[in-house]
C-alpha cells in the first residue's frame, strides 16, 4: 500500500514559508520521499501502518493551505508512468516485506 500526500501551502510571508518547510521536513522524517516538490510518497506494509501515518500527517498539518492524502495499492502504484522530459523513467520498486515466522 502507498500513501501520497499532495499539498499547496502558502508562501507569502516568512511564517508561511517556515510552516511549509517544517511540514516537508516532518514528512521526510516520517519516511516519505519527495516525488515532486508538493507530492510525497511512502510505502506502507499494511492498512494499519497507513492508518498510523495518516494520523501523523493530520497531527502535523500547517495552519493554512490545502493537504490531500491518497491511499493506493501496490498494483495501482505499479501502473504509474513517470517521465523526465520525453524520457520514460523506470517505476519505483516496491520495498520487500520482511516475514517473520
Amino acid at each position: 500500500m502507498w500513501l501520497f500526500v499532495f499539498f499547496d501551502l502558502p508562501t507569502e510571508t516568512k511564517k508561511d514559508r517556515r510552516n511549509a518547510s517544517l511540514f516537508r521536513k516532518k514528512l521526510l522524517q516520517d519516511g516519505f520521499s519527495m516525488m515532486q516538490f508538493s507530492v510525497y510518497t511512502r510505502h506502507c506494509a499494511s492498512g494499519e501502518s497507513a492508518d498510523v501515518h495518516e494520523k501523523r500527517i493530520k497531527s502535523m498539518l500547517p495552519p493554512l493551505g490545502k493537504v490531500s492524502i491518497l491511499r493506493i495499492t501496490d498494483k495501482q502504484f505499479g501502473n504509474i508512468m513517470n517521465y523526465w522530459g520525453n524520457v520514460k523513467q523506470d517505476n519505483i520498486k516496491t520495498p520487500t516485506q520482511l516475514e517473520l515466522f
